[in-house]
């Protein structure tokens, strides 16, 4: 089993109430990374954020109305990554996730990228670079880059269109990457048919528009035009070692995990609260379709996030730590449900919890052994609505020192 961590240098209020400034935030990063790189995690994943959370609740159609603060300050993984390379002996670094529609589109993201590398293998020949992309979570970080329908046909289709904008960017940004010389007319081309919505009812207003604007007689098929239009290019760098980069697609669809897999080497996110039987399945299929420069499929190429609610402190007997963890879960995940939504579901806590780590460490332990395949990666979230750095490493040094031997113990008995 490997370990990971989660930075999500998110500037929302605390449990308590009060905000910190930017820096520090970024203060509080530094402190945790730098002690995970002492602890031996492995990889250390920036959550990256694109415009201000708080500035889209303006808006006219604002994604995350009630969320206080910003959902993330790393704007800019790759000078972050540098910084926080230059800052640690041991760690790689990876991104949680890069949107490829936004900061300029995946041209863009693709010289950044491997910019990044080049200069990256200049400080450390062994470590790597660990990039996590995707089209983004939240819509409103691309639209000013120019996602947006552009008639009422795509407007009626934009939720299965966003996906395959993303698999036209995902394709231009892989290529580039692989160092092809290419043009928007290299680039698969998008056809929505039926197959793309989920009802006949959703597909049927799709056509309805289409045959309304376009004069056309017939809509089995619609052509969309593609949203990259560029003659003939290639980045810089071109010598650039490409083996110190790790790509992550930050997707569940399948055909698109698939797709990105005709090109190069591209692992795949999951949550812990993923079913077992879409984690077995995606494993499966990834057993079968990823590239083969990147050899044998395994299980520990998708990193399960985890929300980690521990408590070791000193003074408190297990009990009274197996408590007070639980109640820590409990009002990080009523904040984060109330910033998200507006609301306190208690049945999306609750089922929030039940897929966390929470308690003592014997408790974080047996979760993780019942929960968690010996082969899987954890990618483990200490920074969950918490600014209290001292107490963050507090946790982490606990689960590092106490709980992972704990469960390499049990996982060695159960042999």
């Amino acid at each position: 089993m490997k370990h990971d961590i989660f930075f999500s240098i998110s500037q929302t209020p605390g449990v308590d109430g009060k905000t910190p400034s930017e820096k520090t935030m970024f203060a509080n990063y530094f402190q945790q990374l730098k002690h995970a790189d002492s602890l031996g995690f492995e990889v250390g994943w920036i959550a990256q954020a694109h415009l201000s959370t708080e500035t889209q609740k303006m808006n006219s159609s604002p994604v995350v109305p009630h969320w206080q603060g910003e959902v993330g300050l790393c704007t800019d993984f790759p000078q972050l990554a540098m910084e926080s390379f230059r800052q640690t002996q041991n760690i790689d670094i990876g991104s949680a996730v890069v949107s490829i529609l936004a900061s300029g589109g995946p041209i863009a993201q693709a010289e950044r990228i491997a910019n990044t590398v080049q200069f990256l293998s200049m400080l450390d020949e062994k470590r790597k670079l660990h990039v996590g992309f995707s089209a983004g979570r939240f819509e409103f970080m691309a639209r000013p880059y120019g996602i947006t329908p552009r008639n009422s046909w795509e407007k009626s289709a934009w939720k299965s269109l966003r996906g395959q904008i993303f698999m036209e960017a995902s394709e231009i940004f892989l290529r580039l990457l692989r160092g092809d010389i290419i043009s928007s007319e290299d680039v698969r081309k998008t056809i929505l048919t039926r197959d793309n919505f989920r009802s006949d009812e959703d597909w049927s207003a799709v056509q309805a528009a289409y045959l309304a604007d376009s004069g056309e007689d017939d809509a089995n098929e619609i052509i969309i035009p593609n949203r990259y239009q560029f003659e003939e290019i290639s980045i810089i760098p071109k010598a650039w070692n490409r083996d110190q980069l790790q790509l992550i697609a930050g997707t569940h669809d399948a055909k698109t995990q698939q797709f990105v897999n005709s090109f190069l080497p591209v692992k795949v996110f999951n949550l812990s609260i993923t079913s077992p039987t879409i984690i077995d399945s995606t494993h499966e299929r990834m057993s079968a379709c990823f590239h083969e420069t990147g050899g044998k499929w395994q299980r520990s190429y998708m990193p399960r996030t985890s929300f980690v609610f521990l408590n070791d402190e000193d003074g408190l007997t297990e009990e009274e730590q197996s408590h007070a963890a639980k109640q820590e879960a409990e009002n990080a995940l009523q904040a984060y449900w109330n910033a998200l939504e507006g609301t306190i579901d208690p049945e999306k806590v609750s089922k929030a919890a039940n897929n966390a780590l929470i308690g003592n460490v014997s408790e974080v332990a047996q979760q993780i052994v019942e929960r968690f395949h010996p082969e899987d990666t954890i990618m483990a979230w200490f920074d969950f609505f918490n600014h209290d750095s001292d107490r963050v490493c507090r946790n982490m040094s606990a689960y590092m020192a106490k709980v992972v031997p704990m469960v390499n113990t049990m996982l060695e008995a159960e042999k």
